[in-house]
């Protein structure tokens, strides 16, 4: 099991830049009912989200939101391969985005470019969030390609219903 475990949680209220987020690979042993985690990821990363398709199986990909300076500011996306952990136990992300100085970004979400494909890989399809520059005060809908290692951008607009109708090709 993938999971958050938010470290420093007692200074939540009254010190929120000493919160630590990690996303963690906890395993349970059901004959002896040990329990064993180690984090998969050195850096600030919560609200993780798979594709819907594997919800409740064994998956491989994590889509984590960087969490900013200051905290609870999100500034960037990751990739996470979880499969990485369990033959070592080093970082194991494999794609990031970042959004630059004073740009943040909300919860990631992912849409499977062909979600009644059961052949279809697994990171086939889209991350997407709202990113928000607080320099310029503008606001866009982002929509990523998650194969690839920069989460590259495969429409970016103001408008959201422009960014739709644009990736589902009625624009």
């Amino acid at each position: 099991m993938v999971a958050p475990n938010v470290l420093s949680v007692e200074h939540t209220l009254e010190r929120v830049d000493m919160i630590h987020a990690c996303v963690e690979k906890v395993k349970i042993d059901l004959k002896t009912g040990m329990v064993s985690r180690h984090p998969i990821s050195t850096r600030n990363l919560d609200l993780a989200v798979i594709n819907p398709a594997y919800v409740g199986k064994k998956n491989k990909y994590v889509y984590a939101a960087i969490l900013g300076d200051p905290v609870p500011k999100i500034s960037g996306i990751t990739k996470l391969d979880v499969s990485i952990a369990e033959a070592d136990r080093r970082d194991c992300i494999v794609a990031c985005r970042k959004f630059g100085e004073g740009c943040f970004c909300g919860e990631p979400f992912f849409v499977a470019k062909d979600p009644n494909n059961p052949a279809a890989d697994e990171d086939d399809g889209y991350v997407m969030s709202h990113v928000h520059n607080e320099k310029t005060g503008e606001s866009s809908f982002l929509v990523m390609d998650a194969k690839s290692p920069n989460l590259d951008t495969v429409v970016e607009s103001n408008c959201l219903v422009e960014c739709l109708m644009v990736f589902t090709g009625f624009l």
